[in-house]
């Protein structure tokens, strides 16, 4: 636990979106299980007018060995609203950081952002990638 540097510490959200950020834990146990977590507040901005983009995004991931610590994924995702990119672009970076931090067993991100133009778009990214 000494290699957590957020938990219980007060600190500022980054600046931009690094997978530095984001740290992890043993898993408590070796059989498979959930993990389930719910962000109703994510926000990034519009790559080409610098406008808001709003979004709630889940993530449910098995682990293998780590778990992610969510106060760090918490500051992660907070670190996007200053982000211009699509919304595409976005979701599968989220996937590919948290793969690459924690090697999950199976993990799914999908955000819902919400409609601009009177389209909403939900996108979703998986490891491992559908057939």
């Amino acid at each position: 636990m000494d290699q957590l540097t957020l938990l219980g510490q007060a600190s500022s959200f980054p600046d931009a979106p690094s997978r530095d950020i984001l740290e992890t834990f043993p898993s408590p146990t070796s059989r498979a299980y959930w993990i389930r977590l719910d962000c109703h507040e994510f926000s990034s901005l519009c790559p080409v007018t610098g406008q808001p983009d709003y979004a709630r995004l889940f993530i449910e991931y098995i682990p293998a060995e780590r778990c992610v610590e969510t106060k760090s994924l918490k500051f992660y995702l907070a670190s996007f609203r200053n982000t211009r990119a699509f919304n595409e672009a976005i979701v599968n970076r989220i996937a590919e950081d948290l793969q690459a931090v924690s090697s999950p067993r199976r993990l799914q991100v999908r955000g819902e952002f919400a409609a601009r133009g009177g389209i909403s778009l939900t996108v979703e990214a998986s490891f491992p990638e559908p057939r």
